[in-house]
């Protein structure tokens, strides 16, 4: 479970975004980082038992900087208003995919797969799914999988109108050759987040999605 002091601090952050109102309250994020790191541990201890991928993994390679890069962005608020985690063989930095859990009060989620990958690792995911179509089609449809996910992410953002240059419309995995990333996601309520089964509901997603996981990184092992 996170505290709710953690909570606490996110929605203020949300309201009072700026640099003069963090440094007056420092000391409550220093605490709020420091227990969200204590949760990725815990449930990094949970997945590295069955996943051996992860198992040098520590928090610091899988939690990410409150700072935004505001550079290229028209929204300039200086500070993420949520705490996330990014577990993945090799760390958060890799082009690897991974369980990915995201920390925000009313609009807290966990979510695993590839997001955008480039070219080369989006061609060789695709042929993956296209010459083992049968395989991911059945994890994807896996009782478990369908309960916690319903189906990957398909929106006019992450998916083709027209089939990838060298698939045929009427390829029987072209729903997801069309992808231009591999997401599954679930919604968590704000209740979760405070809660003593978090870790347990976190974890049970994660395994539930490690079979696709599993099948994307192998994609990308040429």
């Amino acid at each position: 479970m996170l505290q709710k002091t953690t909570i606490g601090f996110l929605k203020d952050l949300k309201k009072y975004n700026n640099r003069e109102w963090f440094e007056n309250n420092r000391s409550r994020y220093d605490a709020a980082k420091i227990d969200f790191e204590n949760f990725v541990g815990t449930v990094l201890d949970k997945m590295r038992v069955t996943d051996p991928t992860i198992a040098d993994l520590k928090p610091k390679d899988c939690t990410f900087r409150i700072n935004r890069d505001v550079r290229f962005s028209k929204n300039k608020a200086p500070y993420k208003t949520n705490m996330a985690m990014y577990i993945s063989k090799g760390g958060k930095k890799t082009n690897n995919a991974g369980y990915y859990l995201h920390c925000e009060p009313g609009a807290a989620f966990i979510a695993g797969g590839m997001w955008m990958p480039m070219a080369p690792d989006l061609k060789l995911v695709r042929q993956e799914i296209d010459y083992n179509w049968d395989e991911f089609k059945a994890i994807i449809n896996a009782k478990k999988f369908k309960a916690h996910f319903k189906d990957l992410q398909k929106t006019p953002d992450t998916s083709l109108t027209r089939p990838p240059k060298g698939y045929d419309e009427h390829n029987a995995a072209i729903e997801y050759l069309k992808l231009k990333s591999f997401i599954a996601s679930s919604a968590i309520d704000d209740t979760d987040l405070t809660s003593i089964n978090l870790v347990k509901k976190v974890v049970a997603g994660f395994e539930t999605m490690k079979p696709f996981i599993l099948f994307l990184n192998r994609a990308l092992e040429v």
